[in-house]
């Protein structure tokens, strides 16, 4: 009440405020319990999850997603595994590692499997697989950019920029049609490319130039005191670079390395666009059928949940190597 008398403007002003969001939080609630609708989804859950991947060997991609959702579950209970279970960080990297081809693998067929060719992997499958690999090819190249950036060579050091601020400059989806349109028109007929690696690449080649300039202010923040007393213990340049300096910018520009991997899942929706029928592809496809014309509301929220998901679960994980004792990281590093 005191603040009441001292400030009717402000108190009327969150009181309104505090109402309305009320009235939101209730309406919103109420549609999604009891307007809302969702056969839509219900009635799709596997096509949002592997797209048109044929019916017999749809449990390949689901494997594949299981394996994805309980080696996400391993990571984000690390510290309870690490002194329970005795699990460290190396074998959950190398997990993770071998979870891509593996992907690859259950999806492409060979061997004992099937084949399946890529025009028929779609919904949450392509998705993930088009963030993994796009990551995988783009930290390793933006850590050589990044590293050609701050090099004292002149020629690395202009080359490096020139790349970095060049494609910097040029919005993703005039690289993904370059990749998926333009691409082939310069190759000859006999050399056709898989419309999944180029996508691939090109979200890498887009994604590693923001990756560099990450890392470049994480190698700018590691003091240079370090670097001589490396230098005075004995340890040569490539020795300093991989022992001394990465780690601890690798390890500043976390956070950054997070933004970057969350922006590169929410654009692969831009495949929707050129063809791929990933996520957004399938929902428009299904959105175009007449029997759920009107139900676009529940499907566009049903998407950003799936969103909000995945992109708070690499959070998660993200906050926790960050936070994570470095004195673990050598012991596992060691062992």
């Amino acid at each position: 009440m005191r603040h009441f008398r001292r400030h009717p403007v402000q108190a009327c002003f969150s009181v309104v405020l505090l109402g309305c969001i009320a009235w939101s939080i209730w309406s919103t609630g109420f549609w999604l319990v009891q307007q809302a609708e969702w056969s839509v989804v219900s009635g799709n859950l596997p096509l949002f999850a592997v797209g048109g991947y044929p019916e017999a060997s749809r449990w390949r991609p689901i494997l594949w997603l299981a394996l994805l959702v309980l080696l996400t579950g391993f990571t984000l209970a690390q510290p309870f595994l690490l002194q329970r279970l005795r699990l460290n960080s190396t074998m959950l990297s190398w997990s993770w590692l071998l979870m891509m081809p593996l992907g690859l693998w259950l999806l492409a067929g060979g061997g004992v499997l099937d084949p399946v060719p890529s025009r028929l992997w779609g919904g949450l499958v392509l998705t993930l697989l088009l963030t993994l690999f796009s990551g995988l090819i783009a930290l390793p190249f933006g850590i050589l950019l990044a590293l050609g950036r701050c090099s004292e060579l002149t020629t690395a050091r202009l080359l490096s920029k020139i790349y970095i601020d060049g494609m910097r400059a040029v919005p993703l989806i005039a690289v993904l049609f370059f990749g998926q349109l333009l691409l082939p028109l310069f190759l000859p007929v006999q050399i056709e490319i898989n419309r999944v690696f180029r996508a691939v690449v090109a979200f890498a080649l887009f994604a590693a130039a923001y990756v560099a300039e990450d890392l470049r202010g994480g190698l700018q923040a590691v003091s240079p005191t370090q670097i001589e007393a490396a230098a005075a213990l004995g340890l040569g340049p490539w020795q300093i670079q991989r022992l001394v300096i990465l780690p601890q910018a690798l390890r500043i520009a976390v956070p950054a390395l997070t933004n970057q991997a969350v922006g590169l899942l929410q654009n692969t929706s831009l495949m929707a666009i050129l063809g791929l029928v990933e996520l957004l592809g399938i929902s428009q496809s299904l959105l175009a059928n007449p029997a759920y014309i009107g139900r676009h509301l529940e499907v566009y929220v049903w998407l950003a949940a799936l969103y909000w998901l995945f992109c708070t679960a690499m959070a998660l994980m993200a906050r926790q190597f960050e936070r994570q004792d470095p004195s673990n990281l050598l012991a596992a590093r060691r062992s």
